[in-house]
């Protein structure tokens, strides 16, 4: 096909779409479901509705092909996990009795049975289920969900395109399942598991698939040549079948690197590649393997992970040199649009000029149809769009909300001496020992108390003017009154105020900075039916005032024990944000640290003795290939340091984080050089603290020994165990017991049993040691 046909056979895409409706009714339907409220088939009706609006809506906008399977009432990994049968032992009796709770069972356990455990997607801040692989595990296809998901769209006379993970990705994100060899690696598992994909690949063709896309976005990683020839084996193999549909191979979130000429040579249909900033070096090596001759090309040109306007000038620049390189090419995001809100049309509160800076999912989709009705007709075609975008982006460049001389100007002037600590941790230890006075084994937990619907009705009433400020905050009183009464009775030793006045641990300061934006529907999925609504950092950043100092010294006033002033840090601030795109991100990243470090300063000016300043996406947002991640570490633990480097030596700060792999970061940990860290460890029985521990990590940490993202209470003598464990790797002197995770999710009855029991553990093995 010539470069001029292929511009004629451009046609919109997308990998995959928001699952939770405008109103959030998937999150609503599942969890009155949990509570009984709501019955199986009002549930599945109300995921059917949400299906169908979507694909109605993309059909609507122009969108060619519709994607099916995307959709998941917990998690796509774990949906894949249902579809190849790899069910661990502890929950098959519960799937086997009704398989709707043996999925949910799975995603966030029982009081009896552990979760699979949970992490983050790649470098997002989306969790998926971890697959449980071992020797003696036997894959069974079970195809329902994806079949009848496409004849839903087939019956809606859509052109539907199931998507599925891949199964390389899917063995390369697996972990030994418990009882397995430490060293067994999934990945030998490749020739049980493609007799599966071939089955499923049939049932699709079978139910009226012609074609679909097998997501492989762990190959956009560093790989390892085995890793390499697995998949070419795995795509040869596919490809040979002749009961199959068109296959396209998806990868995602960047450069496709050293796999691009092993996917390039197998025998499919066709690949889809990221062309945005991540993936932009994408073009030179498709043209360097000699283009994808007699394949179709989806082209990523929209990014998919992040809210602002395309460039479409650019875009379509980027799509016509890419005409040359494939018999087609077709336009799409360059991710799934999981990742981004629904719509921005519907953010009444933000000014409508910077409105049209932002495209959620329906304004990416436009773009996505714009760009391929532009490839394949011309520009004159889209000449209006075209004019009213540039006038967008000059609009953003030249606004004062992105440049301000005195935030410029101070961050310019940093030193390395701000970003250190005025003594070394040794010194500063017995300091804090001192002025603590803590004992051996210390209780304390992450920051958030339960977020109960009293306090979500307060802020809502607070809003719709029914109450005043003052009402308001004397509720918000009475809570962490309640909070640091219940802490004392059950003998934390280090207490919190509970966070009752915070919505969300980003959006909270992101409100009280300038620079930011506030959506009110910019709802984006984190897990299961945990929906935040990341702010939008859209210029620079300053605090017009203290943010936390008013509630932390009000705490402190009621309690007779430490009480921890709590802050989100820099890197976590832009992680949990859709960040500005027009600088570097190391300079937003020292104008957010700048505008904390005052708010710490104010803490201790206040008499706050330990400040506890999370960064829980510091692995999260570790670049996916090994070259970039020097960089990427340096500007970030910099970042957390000027946060924290201002105090004195007898302060004690701590750091916080959750729900990732730490192994590979935990030199980056060391440099943070915070005197305690408290880290997500329940699930993985306490791997962390190994990591830790082999690394010689020499202050004090935390890893957690209840996991807050299962509804089970874990008993005394579970705790004790588990803190039995952390203590072969860590010494009892540096050693802190805490939950993994803050508790803002979990209800008030739950809440006082675990940490009852945690602090009943703690006194447990604290008697156990010998004494000093």
């Amino acid at each position: 096909m010539t470069a001029k046909s292929a511009a004629a056979a451009a046609r919109a895409t997308v990998y995959g779409y928001p699952r939770q409706g405008q109103g959030r009714e998937l999150k609503k339907a599942i969890e009155g479901y949990w509570k009984g409220r709501v019955t199986a088939a009002a549930l599945q009706d109300t995921a059917a509705e949400l299906r169908h609006a979507n694909w109605r809506q993309l059909a609507d906008t122009g969108v060619h092909e519709v994607p099916t399977g995307d959709f998941s009432y917990y998690d796509h990994v774990l949906d894949t996990t249902v579809m190849v049968g790899a069910i661990p032992q502890r929950h098959r009796a519960a799937v086997e009795a009704d398989a709707l709770d043996g999925y949910f069972a799975m995603a966030r356990g029982t009081q009896d049975v552990a979760p699979l455990e949970m992490t983050k997607w790649f470098d997002t801040n989306y969790h998926y289920l971890v697959p449980e692989l071992g020797p003696n595990t036997v894959f069974a296809a079970d195809t329902a969900k994806q079949v009848a998901e496409l004849k839903e769209a087939l019956a809606l006379s859509l052109t539907a395109r199931p998507v599925v993970v891949g199964p390389v990705t899917y063995l390369l994100l697996a972990k030994p399942a418990p009882g397995a060899p430490a060293d067994f690696e999934p990945l030998t598992l490749l020739d049980r598991l493609l007799p599966v994909y071939a089955e499923v690949l049939a049932d699709l063709r079978a139910a009226g698939a012609e074609g679909v896309q097998l997501d492989e976005p762990a190959l956009v990683q560093d790989r390892t040549r085995a890793e390499l020839d697995a998949a070419a084996r795995v795509y040869q193999d596919l490809g040979a079948l002749t009961d199959r549909p068109r296959l396209l191979v998806a990868s995602y979130f960047g450069r496709l690197g050293e796999a691009l000429p092993v996917l390039a040579q197998a025998p499919v249909e066709g690949l889809a590649l990221d062309f945005t900033a991540a993936g932009a070096a994408n073009l030179d090596d498709l043209a360097a393997v000699g283009g994808l001759p007699g394949k179709r090309l989806v082209a990523g040109v929209v990014d998919g992970r992040n809210i602002w306007i395309n460039d479409l000038s650019k875009s379509l620049s980027t799509l016509g040199t890419l005409l040359g390189l494939a018999d087609r090419v077709d336009v799409a995001a360059s991710c799934s649009l999981l990742h981004v809100p629904l719509d921005a049309s519907v953010e009444r509160d933000i000014d409508p000029q910077i409105r049209r800076w932002l495209a959620f999912a329906r304004q990416k989709t436009t773009e996505i149809v714009t760009l391929a009705k532009g490839l394949a007709q011309g520009t004159d075609a889209i000449t209006g769009e075209l004019s009213a975008n540039r006038a967008d982006l000059a609009s953003r460049a030249s606004s004062p909300i992105t440049h301000d001389p005195a935030v410029r100007s101070r961050a310019a002037a940093v030193t390395e001496a701000d970003t250190r600590r005025s003594q070394p941790y040794a010194e500063r230890t017995a300091a804090q020992r001192g002025h603590l006075g803590l004992p051996l084994l210390p209780t304390t937990t992450i920051g958030s108390f339960p977020q109960t619907a009293e306090l979500r009705t307060a802020r809502a009433d607070l809003r719709a003017g029914r109450i005043d400020t003052t009402g308001y905050e004397e509720r918000i009183k009475a809570e962490i009154a309640e909070v640091i009464s219940f802490q004392e009775k059950a003998g934390l030793d280090v207490l919190v105020h509970g966070e009752p006045e915070r919505n969300d641990m980003v959006q909270y300061f992101a409100e009280q900075l300038t620079g930011y934006l506030a959506t009110q529907h910019g709802w984006v999925q984190s897990y299961g039916t945990r929906y935040v609504r990341p702010p939008v950092l859209a210029g620079d950043i300053t605090r017009p005032e203290p943010m936390t100092v008013r509630w932390t010294t009000y705490a402190q006033s009621l309690a007779s024990r430490p009480v921890k002033g709590m802050l989100t840090g820099p890197v976590t601030m832009l992680a949990w944000s859709f960040v500005r795109d027009d600088q570097p991100i190391a300079d937003t990243a020292r104008q957010v640290a700048l505008a904390l470090r005052d708010e710490v300063n104010d803490l201790e000016a206040g008499g706050t003795s330990v400040i506890q300043v999370d960064e829980p996406a510091l692995r999260e947002t570790l670049p996916l290939r090994a070259a970039d991640h020097a960089a990427y570490l340096a500007w970030a633990t910099e970042a957390f340091r000027l946060t924290t480097s201002g105090v004195r030596p007898d302060t004690q700060i701590h750091t916080h984080m959750c729900y990732a792999e730490f192994g590979d970061i935990v030199q980056a940990i060391d440099d943070l050089d915070a005197d305690v860290i408290s880290l997500e460890a329940a699930r993985s029985r306490m791997q962390v603290a190994r990591e830790l521990a082999a690394h010689g990590y020499p202050r004090e940490a935390g890893p957690g020994i209840y996991d807050i993202h299962s509804p089970r209470v874990p008993g005394t003598v579970e705790a004790a165990e588990l803190l039995r464990t952390g203590l072969k790797a860590i010494p009892a002197e540096r050693l802190w017991v805490n939950p993994d995770c803050g508790l803002k999710t979990r209800g008030w009855p739950e809440t006082r049993a675990a940490l009852e029991n945690l602090v009943a553990a703690a006194r447990t093995v604290r008697a156990e040691l010998p004494a000093s």
